[in-house]
């Protein structure tokens, strides 16, 4: 699984692997699709301050390379 994957390239960089992974996994399981998904998180990152935005930003990277 895609989500998966990009956690498990993320995890040595972030620094709130908890934190990141249940978010990712609770606005994965709300959204409709990809796009979706892709559109709540960057919502997420907006909203989200340092250092955890970094973290998602990580994430982020990973998972649109996968």
């Amino acid at each position: 699984m895609k989500l998966e994957e990009a956690l498990f390239e993320a995890r040595p960089y972030v620094e709130y692997y908890e934190r990141l992974e249940s978010l990712v996994k609770r606005l994965w399981e709300e959204s409709v699709d990809e796009k979706d998904f892709l559109q709540l998180l960057r919502g997420e990152i907006e909203r989200a301050q340092e250092p955890f935005k970094t973290d998602l930003r990580i994430f982020l990277q990973k998972f649109e390379v996968l």
